[in-house]
C-alpha cells in the first residue's frame, strides 16, 4: 500500500499552496488546510504532517519577511523548494459577467498581482481575506452574487464557480517560491543549494567581507534577504541563498562564515527547484 503524506498548507483546498503541494510531492496526498503560516510550521513541528509547503517569495509582490523569521524559529529544515508561475482568475457564481460585480474579494497579495487589471474597474470594491481559495469556496457556500475571487483555476474547479476572467495578473513572468519544510531527519545530506542565516558584528565592512570570501569559494549568491530582528536595537538577520559547486561543503563555508557573523545557522541543504523526495 502506497503511503499517503501529510502536508500542511496555508490556505483552502484550490489555493496555490495546494497546488504546489501537488506538483512537488504528487496527486496521492492529504493536504491539511491552515488559518496561518505559523499553524502550517506547527503541524510539520508536532508530526501531525509530514511536510510544510510555505510561500517564501513573489516575483511582483516581493519576500515575505516574516516567514523568513518564522522558518528560523521553529528549528525545522528547508528540504526544497519549488517555483510555481502564478496565473490569477476572476471568479464568480455561474451566469455573472463583470459588469454584474460589485466586490472582489482575495489575498492582498493576489490583488497586488492585479492592479492593472482591478484599475480598469475603478467602481469595484476590493476586499483583503485570508486566502485566495477560501474567498472562492465563501462565495460558493454563500451563494454570494455581485461577488468576485481571484484565485487559482483549480479553486473554481473544486467550488463551482464560473471564470469570468483568466489570467489577469500583470506580469506573466509571475513565480511564486515555495519552501518544503520539515524535520532535520527527512532532509537530504547533501545538494547544489544552501539556504543560512546570519546577523552580523557591528564593525565596517562586514557584509562585503563575507561576500568575497564567498566569491572566493566559488559559491554564488542567488539571494540575500536582511530582516529586523525585532530586538529594539535596529539589528538585522541576514538570509542567504547559496548555490553550492561540488568542491564546496557546508563545513567549509561554516568555517568561512564563521569568522564573520553571529548566530549562524544553516537552514537548509536541497536540490534547486527540484523534487528530491522519492517513494
Amino acid at each position: 500500500m502506497e503511503l499517503v503524506r501529510k502536508i500542511a498548507i496555508q490556505g483552502e483546498p484550490g489555493s496555490f499552496h495546494e497546488v504546489a503541494a501537488k506538483n512537488y510531492f504528487g496527486k496521492n496526498i492529504e493536504i491539511i488546510p491552515c488559518a496561518t503560516f505559523d499553524q502550517t510550521l506547527a503541524e510539520a513541528k508536532t508530526g501531525r504532517a509530514d511536510f510544510a509547503v510555505m510561500a517564501i517569495e513573489n516575483a511582483r509582490a516581493g519576500s515575505i519577511l516574516y516567514n523568513y523569521s518564522l522558518l528560523r524559529e521553529s528549528g525545522l529544515k528547508i528540504l526544497g523548494e519549488h517555483d510555481l508561475r502564478i496565473k490569477q482568475n476572476l471568479m464568480a457564481l455561474t451566469g455573472q459577467t463583470i459588469s454584474d460585480i460589485r466586490e472582489i474579494r482575495s489575498h492582498p497579495i493576489a490583488l497586488s498581482q492585479c492592479m492593472s487589471f482591478l484599475n480598469n474597474h475603478p467602481g469595484i470594491t476590493l476586499i483583503e481575506t485570508e486566502d485566495t481559495a477560501g474567498s472562492a469556496r465563501e462565495i460558493s457556500v454563500k451563494k454570494l452574487k455581485g461577488v468576485a475571487a481571484i484565485a487559482s483555476t483549480v479553486a473554481a474547479e473544486i467550488y463551482g464557480l464560473e471564470i469570468i476572467a483568466e489570467g489577469i495578473e500583470t506580469y506573466r513572468e509571475n513565480y511564486t517560491r515555495f519552501l518544503i519544510i520539515g524535520s532535520r531527519s527527512k532532509g537530504l545530506r547533501n545538494g547544489n543549494k544552501a539556504s543560512v542565516c546570519f546577523s552580523l558584528n557591528h564593525k565596517p565592512g562586514s557584509l562585503a567581507n563575507v561576500l568575497v570570501k564567498l566569491a572566493e569559494l566559488n559559491i554564488n549568491l542567488s539571494k540575500i534577504q536582511s530582516v529586523p530582528r525585532l530586538n529594539g536595537g535596529w539589528e538585522y538577520m541576514f538570509y542567504l541563498d547559496l548555490e553550492i559547486p561540488e568542491t564546496a561543503t557546508m563545513e567549509l563555508i561554516h568555517g568561512v562564515l564563521g569568522d564573520d557573523t553571529t548566530d549562524l545557522e544553516i537552514l537548509g541543504i536541497y536540490k534547486k527547484d527540484e523534487t528530491i523526495y522519492e517513494s
